[in-house]
Parts: C-alpha cells; structure tokens; sequence
C-alpha cells in the first residue's frame, strides 16, 4: 500500500514543448549478465503518460503550503510524456534513485488549462487506505475527469496506433497534496515550478501509462498495424499524447503532447 510519494529528478532546461525529437540518451547499463557496467545507448526507451500543473503562487523558505490551500496555489495544468530510459534507470536506481534516466527530456503539451476552466469536470479522487498522515489530509477529495490516451506511429505506419486509454482520475495522490507535500520541509515552491503527477495508469491493461507496464516489462510485445511489436519505443517512432475532459455539448482539449525519439547521437 502507498503511504508516500516517490519523486525522480527532471530538468528545465530539458523541458522541450510538443512537437520537439527527442534523441535516445546515453549512459550506463548494466545487464544482469554483466559484471560491471557498461556505457552505451539506452535499449528500452520508454514513454510516461503523466499530467503537470504549474504553480501559480509560491511559498516563503521555511514555510509549507497546507494541503486545503494548495489548488489556490496551482495556476494549471498539461499533459507531460516524462521520457525514460528504463536500462539506465534500472542501474542507477539502487542507491540513488533515477537521475540520468528522467533528465534527458521532458515534453509538455501547448496550453496550460487552468483549474477555472476545469471546475466542471471535478469528481471524487481515489479513496486512500491507509489514512495518510495528518499534513495530506484533505477536507474534500476532488480530481478531475480528464481522458488520456497515447499512440505509437512507427516510421512505416500511416497513422498512430493507440497503446493507451486511460483517465487523469485514477491518480492516487491529488495535486493538492503534491504541492503540500513538496512544501513540508519549507522548500520555497515559486511561481512557474512545474511539477509531473507521475505515471497515470488505471486498473485495466489498456489503461497502463507507460511500454514497461504495457508490454509487462518487455514479456508480452505489443502488436502493431504494420505487423512489426513493440516492448519499448524504436528509433523513429512518434509519441503522441492526447487529453481532453468531455462536457455536454463541449470538449476542453490540451493540444496534444508529441515526440519523436531519433537515434543516440555518435
């Protein structure tokens, strides 16, 4: 069961906007097989289907947001694609955590919609068993009906093939205690931080948010319409990302989030 959130590292400077190639990153793996590590292009590129909201007001060093006061601190949301290079991740992982295999890329979707905008689109979150501490306890448990999907276009496909559906209300943890729980040690968020909500996956596999969980660590390939597979992404495969959060009568789009991953560089 979860009892606190799991955080990796991504950099500003590596947050393309959609529509950006992202080249396949460098670094060290190491195969089960291998005595030591080797430096190498990463072999199982992934994608990550995640939401990010930017926050709009800060908090002063030293001080921490309160968790019912929190989406008053959020300006809006975009999809965002956290890129992985899970081989490199899998090495680096114990004891640091990732670092080289979330830095490379981040890619974010055009529009930042705001919490205004999505008002009517508001529904129950996820109950949470255990009760959390008290500090991400919120009075009302409210998320967002936001549909998700994610296709995969190969260099030979005429158009992307869906991988993924899944919804923005299935996340565990709200934003509000995102942003509450980021702020507990005093870090001073400021305006225009951006921060991922992590993989959004559902419980069916169709609704799984990334190719290591699709493909069920590589175990089961996906078939694709031009007769080739996937365990994880290929040279010159296209990702493209798409949200949206249905109204009667009206659809509130994010603009969709697209990459493309081009070979290491030499």
């Amino acid at each position: 069961t979860a009892t606190t959130e799991i955080y990796t590292l991504s950099l500003h400077d590596a947050l393309p906007i959609s529509g950006t190639d992202v080249h396949r990153p460098k670094g060290q793996t190491k195969a089960d097989t291998d005595d030591a590590p080797k430096f190498s292009p990463c072999k199982l590129m992934d994608f990550e289907l995640e939401m990010a909201f930017f926050v709009g007001q800060g908090n002063d060093l030293g001080e921490s947001v309160d968790v019912n006061e929190a989406n008053d601190k959020i300006f809006g949301i975009v999809l965002m694609n956290d890129w992985s290079a899970r081989d490199i991740q899998k090495w680096e992982y114990v004891p640091l955590g990732p670092f080289n295999a979330k830095n490379f890329a981040t890619t974010i979707s055009p529009w930042i919609i705001t919490l205004d905008a999505l008002e009517p689109f508001k529904c129950p979150a996820p109950e949470q068993d255990p009760a959390v501490l008290p500090y991400l306890q919120e009075k009302s448990r409210e998320t967002f009906d936001i549909n998700l999907t994610v296709g995969i276009q190969g260099p030979q496909m005429a158009e992307a093939h869906t991988v993924c559906q899944s919804n923005f209300k299935y996340l565990y943890w709200t934003m509000a205690q995102q942003l509450a729980h980021h702020s507990v040690t005093g870090c001073n968020m400021q305006a225009g931080d951006l921060c991922g909500s992590g993989t959004i996956s559902g419980q069916e596999p169709t609704s799984f948010g990334s190719m290591l969980e699709l493909s069920w660590r590589g175990s089961k390939p996906l078939p694709m319409p031009d007769g080739t597979e996937r365990k994880f992404l290929q040279d010159n495969d296209t990702v493209i990302m798409d949200g949206y959060a249905q109204g009667n009568g009206f659809r509130i789009g994010f603009g969709g989030c697209v990459g493309k991953v081009l070979p290491a560089k030499p």
